[in-house]
């Protein structure tokens, strides 16, 4: 397995309290890496460390097959990233902004401030000093940045901060687009599980700054439980008749008077027919399945 980025056993300690604990990642070549994990979990710490903006108390990142160190700086020039909120020359316009970290990057391309202006909608904006730019604007303006060298590995860290749903499309489609036709591996946190869930191949979930779970999207959705949901006016009624009438002991009763089940041998109709049948009300049924929040919650729950 061709990996990008990882770490072994990476420890950040700060005093007497340590922020992150023996995390190993492993990201591969080509993915799109979806970080979760709650605030204060040690998500910006760790990223922080990647690139190379705190050192490690111990252990070790190896980027591109190279072990990071303070003076990695050829490793560095392959990442763009965007740590927290991104900081420019307010004075200075988005264009001077794009154009000077050009500049010290030693990257020549003609065209590519304004190319890159252009594919994140700020070519209105290029003339415009960044002090007035809205925060939205700003984080698009850092993610242009972040992507003006066509970086091998792109850390992006809370990238949608700011933007309304229409941005945060995208944001979505361009990292997609990234990911797929130029082959950059990217690695991104946020706390909108509904946008990891719809961009990630793999996640890894951190809490109490420890790596909890390194999974695929496609493992989740393969151990994701289907299950019908019904909604009665009795529960224990309801949860009778499952039990004693219809012989099932795969269900869950949850508050609300709200009923889970998880058996793939039943169907909606049968439970209605025979709920009906014993004098238990329905007000709702259907089937659905858990969703990353729902695998999220659970992990996360579990390692409090």
């Amino acid at each position: 397995m061709q990996y990008v980025l990882k770490t072994n056993l990476l420890t950040k300690k700060i005093g007497d309290k340590e922020l992150v604990s023996n995390v190993n990642i492993h990201i591969k070549k080509g993915e799109i890496y979806g970080f979760l994990g709650p605030n204060g979990a040690g998500k910006t710490t760790i990223m922080r460390m990647i690139t190379n903006l705190w050192k490690p108390s111990s252990g070790d990142i190896e980027i591109f097959n190279t072990t990071l160190t303070p003076t990695s700086y050829p490793l560095l020039k392959r990442i763009g990233s965007i740590i927290e909120f991104p900081v420019f020359f307010n004075h200075l316009t988005g264009a001077e902004n794009l154009q000077l970290h050009c500049e010290y990057l030693g990257y020549y391309i003609s065209d590519g401030v304004k190319n890159i202006l252009n594919l994140l909608e700020l070519s209105d904006a290029a003339d415009v000093p960044v002090q007035n730019y809205s925060l939205g604007m700003r984080q698009r303006l850092g993610i242009a940045r972040a992507i003006l060298s066509k970086p091998e590995l792109l850390i992006l860290d809370e990238p949608t901060n700011g933007l309304d749903p229409a941005g945060m499309k995208q944001i979505r489609d361009l990292l997609k687009m990234l990911c797929q036709e130029y082959g950059i591996t990217i690695m991104i946190s946020s706390h909108i599980l509904s946008e990891i869930e719809n961009i990630a191949d793999t996640i890894g979930v951190l809490n109490h700054g420890k790596l909890i779970k390194e999974i695929s999207m496609e493992d989740i959705s393969d151990m994701n439980l289907a299950y019908i949901e019904l909604v009665v006016d009795n529960s224990n009624k309801a949860a009778y008749v499952l039990s004693e009438k219809m012989k099932l002991n795969n269900f869950k009763v949850l508050e609300g008077n709200v009923i889970r089940i998880y058996e793939n041998s039943i169907s909606p109709q049968d439970i209605s027919k025979t709920l009906s049948a014993n004098s238990v009300s329905i007000e709702a049924l259907g089937r659905k399945s858990d969703s990353l929040e729902d695998y999220f919650l659970k992990l996360t729950e579990e390692t409090t």
